[in-house]
């Protein structure tokens, strides 16, 4: 089973006449649906509050197959963000995320809901701020230790944090834990990359946390997947009718370790021995997955069909060694 351990809140879209749209997401959230999506048993062990927007993540999560590990809803409300779109469809964020519900458990009550034996534990986006990455570590140990790959993304959120240093330093003891880590061109940024090519601070960033594969996403660019043996691109599509990029970032990790799940790589034994053939056919499927929720609103990621569909389209290229 996949255990996921993050925020689920509400992004209040800007739309193109000015108002606001209220659709659900949260990084974590996002990625929960989304594997649960590509057809894997995935369990949140965050609450959802009994307002009116926790009952709609219930319901949202419950029909895409999602396990609530939490055993009762909480009284406290819903995260909010607030999302503003640039000229490139690029989103910004203002969050609301005090006294939350998906905030209000404790490491060890959520320690408490792991199942025995765990084969993915993924965290990342606001799990990772500084007051709560310790809460996060001491999961993410408890999961490793029963058997668990762990899985971050960064995707890192400098507004939340005022101590840019202090966060970005909690950050990279949790990248220093994870066997899978997905990074933007931002995050190195904030990780104190700046500088470096994209592509060289992602390397320097592999061998410093001792990861098994790592993903960097490089927007209109594509994306490079990493183990410390390979390295391959891929760009991405022309021609997508794009809506917005929320929850883009989230769609590509499910669609990618959906991917070795398939391919029966998803162990670190199995990652330490992957082929370039391997990475390409996680890759192409990440792609295809991010390109998919691109052309939608909010985050919408693909079932595996869908996935399929688009993969057997042609409309991605080639990808080459880098």
């Amino acid at each position: 089973m996949v255990v996921t351990y993050g925020e689920a809140l509400v992004d209040m879209i800007e739309m193109p006449d000015g108002r606001f749209a209220a659709v659900l997401g949260g990084s974590v959230c996002n990625f929960t649906q989304a594997m649960a999506r590509q057809g894997l048993a995935v369990s949140y062990l965050n609450p959802l509050s009994r307002d009116e927007f926790g009952r709609r993540f219930a319901r949202l999560l419950g029909d895409a197959g999602v396990q609530l590990a939490s055993p009762a809803a909480s009284a406290q409300p819903t995260s909010l963000a607030v999302i503003t779109l640039d000229a490139n469809k690029t989103p910004s964020y203002v969050f609301h995320r005090h006294g939350v519900a998906d905030r209000d458990i404790t490491a060890a009550q959520a320690c408490a809901l792991l199942p025995a034996a765990p084969r993915l534990f993924h965290s990342g986006g606001l799990a990772l701020v500084t007051e709560d990455v310790a809460a996060a570590r001491a999961i993410a140990a408890q999961a490793r230790a029963r058997g668990a790959l762990v899985s971050i993304d960064a995707n890192m959120r400098p507004l939340v944090c005022p101590d840019l240093g202090a966060y970005a330093a909690g950050v990279k003891r949790m990248l220093a834990e994870a066997d899978l880590i997905k990074v933007s061109e931002e995050d190195l940024e904030h990780l104190g990359h700046a500088g470096r090519t994209p592509l060289a601070a992602a390397r320097a960033l592999l061998q410093a946390s001792g990861a098994k594969l790592l993903a960097l996403t490089l927007g209109a660019d594509g994306a490079v997947l990493l183990t410390p043996h390979a390295a391959v691109a891929l760009a991405a599509p022309s021609g997508l009718a794009v809506v917005d990029s929320v929850g883009c970032g989230d769609s590509f990790w499910a669609g990618l370790l959906s991917s070795l799940d398939e391919g029966g790589q998803l162990s670190a034994a199995a990652l330490a021995e992957i082929e370039p053939a391997g990475l390409e056919r996680a890759l192409r499927a990440a792609v295809a997955c991010a390109s998919l929720n691109l052309m939608r609103e909010g985050c919408q990621p693909p079932d595996r069909a869908e996935r399929d569909a688009f993969l057997r389209s042609g409309r991605l290229g080639a990808t080459r060694a880098v």
